[in-house]
């Protein structure tokens, strides 16, 4: 019965020449730069690739995927290709050893592991690289299926690559697939528990294994043990070398050098802690008490004095079992040892018996995926083996059956630089030398003369439909019965088609068709046995039993077929003959087409579900009847025969059984399902294919039947649902079974273009299911969850910006629509904003083209922020400090000394612009780091229009120019440094020195600063920063101290404190040399130490501190020790931030001394606490304390040791300090404070109550004490005596008051937009300017005091610009359009209006600057850092000039950058990516100060505070809702980039429902009205050229729907549908109402926001008209009657919809009404065509009793049997022979009882048959009569 050895071709691929030989020949390498020898070897691309991301039995990808990977090694380089392109490139210090892929612990991704001569480098393929070194010489390394092997060398030196390997020693070349640590699928392979941390060895681990594994990149090598004797030791056989292994199975391979002698390991996972440290006498060796070894255990042994096998590999038995083969190529041999596999605590463990092994002669052999492609075990793909014979004949074996023999291509002798073939029979004589590189079907043929071929063996049928149905006999069959149809199949090299190289896809499909049909025919020539003549012997008996075949098929080991095994018990059979043997072979093949057309049926099944599968199913379902007929499965045929009746009406069954079994339906399963539940669901109606795990060739089946059974609510046991099935479940989490659903259809990679290819019917309650989960899906969904219910935003906001890994949003849902681009209408807004960028400054420049730094910051982001006035416009103008500033002058031909001193005014104005435009720009440009940074020029020029703009220039004789321009361009680098977004990744150390210029400037000094404030400088080095300080330049070593310590703030680095401690005279010990340091270069130290230790508490630094406020510098000038003092207490301040009650008793002594800065008094050190007792060598030789004789000098102490004070004890409370800082209340104590420092107290104060401070007019009355008060009153009274009061000094305290709230009051609600708050603030800045010069308009309802003349000007100049800043403060980033009013004012403001020097200019510079602070993107915020940066930078002493910095140090002002947040969030439309409008709702915690509030703002808007915003929700009707839950807490926003940011570093995504639109373009929505009456609108008379022909040219015509619905929605499909089917093209009235209905169904949803139902709509509108139109028409419309199946279907699921066992969607998912007109109508239609007299009357009655269809002309007969077809399914009408059998039964019964037939036998037909149509159950009944 075997078939004979068929012959086939190999498939020529090309000549094979390592491609990365081709890269050295292109790179121009010749043979004298580089070594000899090299290495190569070719793998599988799908091991490179991360499983997660890997399609499910992906066919396709498999069976297209031609071309092979390469590593090619030569010297110390690598080379990755992928079929002739490179890929990657690796050039390592050392030379390369070896490489191979390997897959770690924890980690999804494949990694690269090159080992060098001292180290192991692991290359990932996203490009980390880690580099392990190796503390032991390492020979080879080899990947496994627990982490990478490491072998140590036997001496120190690293040999190259093993002996071994004889063509690719680079990598074990092993087609199998990588076992993924996170998804948990697949065999445990006793690997269920992972390692950890390993073992701790104190020892020297290298003396003591030989052997180790690396787990993990970042872990040590932990040994291997070795069981011996029942015992665990550790491997320490250096000459036990390894020389295979496999990721798939937990078993490896060595070679014992010395003994010579092979063996086989099995890996076990052992409990380190009490299996090894009990067996182990080493006292050195601690092991973790949870940690886990590897030990060995020996299965096998081969015999000794045998040379190393030059290869091993893996293949499989044909009963899926594992096969070691080992090729000894000086014997000739290949042997094999096959694996015994068993069980052990739900782990597959691998031994082996002593006969399970057998050699077949061979020179070379390699693994080869040919007869099960696509089958695997586990993540065990099974194999074959190719074997290169003694006789030099390619065969290929499966097991120990040799299959076939392969020859070579004709054109394998046309050498490469010949043109023409050798002739057939001169190729014949090329001998083969060799074998090599197998990938998947792919090999290397080694011909003699050295020549290398690439060949296939064509494993993979082009034939969709035959690769399917192989895989499903694969998979269905038993083991030997496959083996015994892969015999056939290859085995007969006359009828197989499937390996030839010019075969095609029809004759795939005919070879197997063959190869079935002859089993067939086989089964037909045996005849029936003769039962009643010759009695079996009982021998015979028991080898014709079930139980015997069976017992077989069990014990089916070797792979010889049941039917060879029956021949040889016939040999022993004494009372064996011919019939008996006959017998016996037909119940063979009766069985083996038993379980083929299970197998068959089950892809039949699987088809019916794939709208594309159609030509396939009929030519299968041919194959399917002629098997059934041969079987005699009559109900198999009518089966069939209903659904394809055009094709098999005139077939005839044969052979019908006695009791046919009822075919497997799945329609007939989800019908039922629908109707009755999951539970209620027979089995029986699905294929046993179904109900395996892992299947291949029905996977399409299984999961539509476990989405169904999660809809339905199943229950599931781990990947096992109720129905039987297995089905994989994506994380997150699941409260409704519709939810459930869509998380495994996202884990089964079922998308929407899967979706479309399912019947309508079936796809309903799957859509059903999505779209009940659309409106709130589950926030810990992953992404593409959210992509299939369409919620493409929800999905965004999961990736971040960008989906990784190069995907997109489409690729997730609709990878066939990759090429599509949604339709985008752009706005006018955004047209209009285009042409003003560009227009800005046209009456107020000279030079148009100058870049002023502020070119970027016009996007559509601040277009939508602040609409379609000019407010940026104008702050740019206002901000602009490189161009020429108008002069206003007379027209006279000279200028004046008046207005060369109004030029004089400006250029102040002009050097103060930088710190406002250093704000307003801040973070808004995105600059490549191979760019340059543009500084803009500082330009402090005048123009005069009267004189047609001629410049003028400051004249340098007057004043020092270049000292004026100092601290301004200093200011101006600042400025161009901060406008630097956040970089996507690290700045680059190079960018930086590449802007660096040749000499020392203040621009780069100032860039340096910015850097640091936004983190940049992080990437210097030490060394870099001495390039620097080497300059001897004090403007960049003060932008180098400054801007490393805030790059690394709260660090405390030592190096860089030691860097900045050199530069504090004060702290050099006494041997130090002196150095000569500017007093602002020492505050910068100060200011720089308390960033580096900022909130540490750091004792010492506290107490050095706390010494230097009261400390005389050493600087050159004595008027800046103030603000020497004021950096040493704001360094103090930021150490110790909000930490003042932490170190009660450290604190009081400090305290206590910072209150003596501010009082006075003696000098109390000699009482001090010995722990701020000043060691001899920390007091330096030129220093002392500000002491006027023993008296602290408060002028100079009190301001430091105030902001001390207060950011110590900062929102802490606390009373007691509070209370020492309050305001004097008596008139005497007020005398004895300066006024200013009354305003300091009153922030400190404020800053530690915290939370007392509120927004209203009566807390600020409550600042100011009752003596000040009284006196105001006095003031105001005219008949008032106050000869006795010290009126200035009380109007001194009271502004100074006054600003001081209004600066606490700012601090308190930094960012807030606090209405409250504005309106106060608005107020008091209003009533300063009203004091200073009284304005009608801006103070009608304030009360002039007349306190100029108690005030000096400059005193309440300098409150007003306080409280302004405080005023920008609150409302920073809003563009308050009031403020910014005010400011325009201020800012136009000259020296005859006010007392406008250079630090009112600054203020109201940075005023305007904080009101659009990032372009209005960014605010500040109120914690302890940022409150501290702000106090710092708002420091209430303003200088007077460019260069003053004798209370304040200038770069301080920059500070407020430490204070922002980026916490603007902007609305990005998904389907567009258009910044949109969208309303947000907000809800904001309970204070002390208000309950939970909800408040809305419309998009882009600003975010409350990260410490009371508890949730963001998108709101209104024209976008789909999203709510973002957070968690309150006092944390600083989330920056860019960090992966918990749940707002995507500023974008959150939005989707618009469909018949919406944009409030750009509709912001009233008048136009989204339009969807709900689009069916109005639209013409659907479909007379458009009547009508337009009346109404003329003058009036508008019809609305085109396309143009409509391209206002609504951005889908195309919805588009193109609007275009071709919805348009005036249709011309008859069918035509016409087809348009009609389309524009309905258009409207349908449009209107409902479905557009994915469209299909649905018009599959289930055709069944009505193909159904009539067969009625009516002679001609066969259609073939095939499934569509009835699936509209059934979809009534079921209305049916289930009403009874409640679907939750009802947000209205219907499709119109009930649409359904069950379509049912009726169906019905109606086939009732009309039975019920007619004549043919269809007697087709039905011929059917029923004789089981035949129409046979009359073929023409008819074709027609009539479609619609019998149509009437019996829809109908459900049962099989003729259930239906005689029935028949026959009643007649017997209506016999008996001798009652009127019609009326008895339709109850009774009803009781046989429940499922049946009441209608069909009477005309059966009317059969009888």
């Amino acid at each position: 019965m075997a078939s004979g050895l068929g012959v086939h071709t190999l498939t020529l691929l090309r000549e094979f020449r390592p491609f990365g030989l081709t890269v050295e020949e292109a790179d121009g390498e010749t043979h004298e730069n580089r070594p000899e020898d090299y290495q190569y070897s070719l793998f599988n691309p799908q091991i490179t690739r991360d499983p997660r991301f890997l399609a499910e039995n992906s066919v396709t990808s498999a069976s297209c995927d031609q071309s092979d990977h390469e590593i090619f090694i030569r010297g110390n380089r690598l080379i990755w290709s992928a079929g002739s392109r490179v890929h990657k490139r690796y050039t390592s210090p050392t030379s390369i050893a070896m490489a191979c892929w390997c897959r770690m612990d924890s980690i999804s991704e494949p990694l690269l592991c090159v080992l060098q001569d001292d180290s192991l480098t692991i290359h990932s393929p996203s490009g980390e690289v880690v580099s392990v070194p190796l503390p032991f010489a390492v020979v080879s390394i080899w990947s496994s299926a627990f982490g990478l092997l490491l072998q140590r060398s036997i001496d120190d030196s690293l040999p190259s690559c093993p002996t071994f390997s004889s063509y690719s020693p680079l990598l074990n070349a092993r087609d199998s697939f990588r076992l993924n640590r996170e998804s948990g699928v697949g065999p445990q392979y006793n690997l269920s528990v992972h390692g950890s941390s390993g073992h701790n060895f104190i020892g020297d681990i290298s003396t003591m294994s030989s052997h180790f594994i690396l787990k993990h990149p970042l872990e040590e090598p932990q040994a291997i043990f070795v069981e011996e004797r029942g015992k665990s030791c550790i491997m320490n056989d250096l000459e036990e070398s390894i020389i295979w292994t496999s990721d798939a199975i937990p078993v490896i391979a060595t070679y014992h050098k010395g003994k010579m002698q092979h063996s086989v390991w099995r890996v076990d996972i052992v409990d380190a802690s009490v299996t090894i440290a009990s067996s182990l006498l080493v006292k050195d060796f601690v092991v973790e008490e949870q940690s886990k070894a590897y030990c060995l255990h020996k299965i096998w042994q081969g015999r000794s004095a045998q040379p190393v096998a030059s290869k091993v590999f893996l293949a499989t038995d044909v009963d899926e079992v594992p096969l070691i083969c080992f090729v000894f190529q000086e014997q000739k041999g290949l042997f094999f040892i096959r694996l015994q596999t068993g069980a052990r605590h739900k782990e597959i463990l691998y031994d082996m018996k002593p006969d399970m092994n057998w050699t077949i002669p061979a020179i070379a052999a390699l693994p080869v995926v040919v007869t099960r492609p696509r089958i695997k075990d586990g993540w065990l793909q099974l194999s074959d083996v190719l074997v290169l014979s003694t006789e030099n004949n390619l065969l290929l074996y499966s097991g120990r059956q040799c299959l076939c023999k392969y020859l070579l291509p004709t054109g394998i002798g046309r050498v490469s630089h010949d043109v023409k073939p050798l002739p057939s029979d001169v190729v014949r004589e090329f001998k083969i030398t060799g074998l090599g590189d197998a990938v998947g079907g792919r090999i290397n043929i080694i011909i003699s003369g050295g020549q290398m071929f690439r060949c296939s063996l064509r494993n993979y049928p082009m034939s969709s439909l035959a690769n399917d149905c192989i895989t499903a006999l694969a998979e269905g069959l038993h083991p030997s019965f496959y083996h015994h149809f892969v015999v056939m199949l290859w085995g007969n090299g006359g009828s197989s088609c499937l390996s030839s190289a010019e075969s095609s896809t029809d004759s795939e499909w005919e070879s197997l068709v063959s190869v079935i049909l002859g089993m067939c025919k086989q089964l037909d020539f045996f005849p029936q046995s003769q039962s009643d003549t010759t009695r079996p012997s009982s021998w015979e008996f028991l080898l014709n039993s079930k139980y015997h075949l069976n017992y077989c098929r069990s014990n089916f080991i070797t792979g010889i077929p049941v039917a060879w095994g029956h021949k040889q018990m016939e040999s022993h059979c004494p009372m064996g003959n011919s019939t008996a043997e006959q017998s016996r072979e037909k119940a063979f093949y009766a069985q083996i087409l038993t379980e083929t057309l299970d197998s068959l049926h089950a892809v039949y099944e699987n088809y019916k579900l794939d709208n594309l599968r159609k030509w396939d199913l009929e030519l299968l379902v041919v194959l399917l009847r002629n098997i059934a007929a041969s079987l005699g499965e009559s109900n198999y045929v009518d089966h069939y025969v209903r659904d394809f009746p055009s094709l098999l009406s005139n077939a005839r069954s044969s052979n019908s059984l006695a009791s046919p079994q009822t075919p497997p339906s799945v329609f007939r399963w989800l019908e039922s399902c629908l109707k009755h539940g999951c539970d209620s669901g027979n089995k029986d109606d699905l294929p046993p294919l179904v109900y395996r795990d892992g299947s291949v060739a029905i996977s399409w089946l299984r999961k539509i039947v476990s989405f169904y059974s999660l809809l339905l609510g199943t229950g599931r046991t781990g990947r096992k649902l109720g129905s039987g099935v297995y089905c994989n479940v994506s994380s997150g989490s699941a409260h409704s079974p519709e939810e459930l659903t869509v998380l495994a259809m996202v884990a089964e990679g079922f998308g929407s273009q899967q979706l479309d290819l399912l019947p309508a019917g079936v796809s309903l309650p799957l859509r059903h299911a999505l779209d009940r989960c659309r409106e709130s899906p589950p926030v810990d969904w992953p992404a593409a969850a959210y992509v299939l219910v369409g919620r493409e935003d929800l999905a965004m906001t999961c990736f971040g910006h960008k989906p990784p890994s190069g995907q997109s949003l489409v690729s997730l849902s609709s990878p066939y629509m990759l090429h599509v681009r949604p339709v985008t209408v752009p706005s006018s807004i955004f047209d209009a904003s285009a042409l003003d960028g560009n227009t800005v400054e046209n009456t107020d420049s000279l030079d148009g083209s100058a870049a002023d730094g502020m070119e970027q910051i016009f996007n559509s982001s601040t277009h939508l922020r602040f609409g379609r006035d000019l407010r940026l416009n104008e702050v740019r103008r206002l901000l602009c400090s490189a161009r020429p500033v108008a002069v206003q002058t007379p027209v006279n031909p000279s200028a004046s000394d008046q207005d060369l001193q109004q030029l004089w005014q400006l250029a102040q104005r002009t050097t103060a612009l930088p710190l406002g435009r250093g704000a307003f720009t801040l973070a808004t440009t995105s600059t490549l780091l191979t760019e340059a940074l543009v500084v803009p020029k500082l330009n402090l020029a005048g123009r005069l229009p009267s004189q047609q703009n001629a410049t003028v220039n400051l004249d340098p004789n007057i004043r020092n120019i270049q000292e004026l321009r100092s601290w301004p361009e200093f200011h101006n680098g600042v400025a161009a440094g901060l406008k630097l977004a956040p970089f996507q990744g690290k700045m680059s150390r190079a960018w930086i020195s590449y802007n660096k210029r040749e000499e020392p400037s203040v621009t780069h000094a100032g860039l340096l600063v910015a850097l640091g404030l936004l983190g940049h400088l992080r990437v210097l080095t030490m060394t870099d920063v001495y390039k620097y300080l080497s300059q001897e330049h004090d403007m960049t070593t003060v932008g180098v101290l400054l801007g490393m310590a805030a790059a690394h703030r709260g660090t405390m680095l030592p190096y860089i404190s030691k860097m900045i401690y050199v530069h504090i005279p004060s702290r050099h010990p006494a041997s130090f040399p002196e150095l000569e340091f500017a007093t602002l270069l020492q505050s910068a130290a100060l200011m720089s130490v308390g960033l580096l230790y900022e909130g540490s508490a750091h004792p010492l630094t506290m107490k050095i501190l706390l010494g230097e406020i009261g400390r005389r510098t050493a600087g050159d000038n004595v008027l800046e020790r103030e603000g020497y003092a004021v950096a040493a207490g704001s360094a103090l301040g930021l150490v110790g931030l909000g930490r003042g009650n932490d170190f009660i008793g450290y604190m009081d002594t400090l305290v206590d001394r910072l209150f003596q800065y501010i009082l006075g008094g003696k000098d109390l050190r000699n009482e001090r606490s010995a722990k701020f007792a000043p060691m001899t060598e920390d007091l330096n030789r030129s220093t002392g304390q500000m002491m006027d004789g023993t008296q602290v000098n408060v002028d100079v102490t009190a301001p430091g040791a105030t902001i001390a004070l207060a950011l110590l004890f900062l929102k802490t409370e606390s009373d007691v300090v509070a209370s020492k800082l309050s305001v004097p209340v008596t008139f005497f104590d007020l005398q004895f404070v300066r006024p200013d420092f009354l305003l300091l107290r009153v922030i400190a104060r404020n800053l530690i109550l915290w939370s007392r401070v509120c927004p209203s007019k009566d807390w600020i009355e409550g600042q100011i004490p009752e003596i000040v008060k009284k006196g105001l009153m006095t003031i105001e009274d005219d008949t008032s005596d106050f000869d006795d009061l010290d009126v200035e000094a009380l109007v001194q305290a009271y502004v100074n008051i006054l600003a001081g709230a209004c600066v606490s009051l700012g601090l308190r609600y930094a960012g807030t937009k606090n209405g409250h708050a504005q309106e106060l603030l608005n107020h008091y800045a209003v009533f300063f300017l009203n004091e200073i010069k009284p304005i009608p308009a801006m103070s009608r309802n304030i009360k002039h005091k007349g306190l100029m003349q108690y005030v000096d000007r400059g005193t309440l100049e300098t409150c007003l610009h306080i409280v302004v800043l405080s005023l920008s403060v609150v409302m920073a980033g809003s563009g308050h359009i009031q403020t910014f009013r005010l400011l325009r004012y201020l800012r136009g403001r000259n020296s005859v209006d006010g007392h406008i020097n250079y630090g009112s200019q600054m203020a109201v510079s940075m005023a305007i600057g904080f009101l659009f602070l990032g372009g209005g993107m960014r605010t500040f915020s109120t914690g302890n850092n940022a409150i501290a940066a702000l106090l710092i930078s708002l420091y209430p002493r303003l200088p007077t000039g460019p260069n003053d910095n004798r209370c304040h140090l200038q770069v301080f002002r920059h500070f407020y950058v430490l204070a922002t947040e980026a916490r603007c969030v902007q609305t990005v439309d998904v389907d567009t990516g258009l910044t949109v409008y969208a309303p947000l709702e907000m809800t904001i915690k309970e204070t002390e100060h208000h309950a939970e509030t909800n408040f809305s703002e419309v998009t882009p808007c600003i975010l409350p505070e990260r410490a009371i915003l508890k949730s963001v929700r998108v709101c209104g009707p024209r976008y789909w809702p999203q709510k973002i839950e957070l968690i309150t807490e006092e944390k600083p926003w989330w920056v860019a980039g960090d992966p918990d940011d749940p707002f995507n570093g500023g974008l959150l995504y939005v989707k618009r429902k469909v018949g919406a639109c944009s409030y750009v373009d509709d912001p009233i929505g008048c136009q989204s009205l339009l969807s709900r009456v689009m069916h109005k609108v639209c013409d659907t008379s479909g007379h458009s050229e009547s009508a337009t022909s009346v109404r003329g040219n003058s009036e508008p015509g019809p609305f085109k729907v396309d143009q409509l619905v391209s206002t609504f929605s951005a889908d195309p499909s919805l588009i193109a549908f609007a275009q071709l089917c919805c348009g005036y093209s249709w011309n008859n009235r069918s035509d016409a109402d087809f348009r009609e209905f389309c524009i309905q169904v258009l409207f349908e949803c449009v209107s409902k926001d479905r557009p994915a139902l469209l299909q649905t709509y018009l599959g289930l509108y055709t069944i009505i008209g193909i159904i009539s139109e067969q009625v009516k028409s002679c001609e066969v419309i259609f073939k095939d009657t499934i569509f009835l199946s699936s509209l059934k279907l979809a009534l079921a699921y209305n049916d289930a919809l009403v009874v409640g066992r679907l939750g009802c969607p947000r209205g219907d998912l499709i119109q009930r009404i649409f359904l069950a007109a379509i049912g009726k109508r169906v019905e109606e239609t086939l009732k009309h065509w039975q019920g007619q007299i004549g043919e269809p009357f007697s087709h039905l009655l011929e059917y029923l009793g004789k089981g035949n269809w129409p046979l009359m002309q073929p023409q008819h007969a074709i027609r009539d049997s479609l619609l019998l077809s149509c009437y019996l399914q829809w109908f459900n009408v049962p099989p003729s022979f259930v239906v005689k059998s029935s028949l026959g039964n009643i007649g017997s019964e209506i016999l008996l009882a001798e009652s009127p037939v019609h009326n008895v036998s339709l109850p009774l037909l009803r009781f046989m048959f429940p499922d049946t149509h009441i209608y069909a159950l009477g005309e059966i009944s009317r059969l009888l009569t």
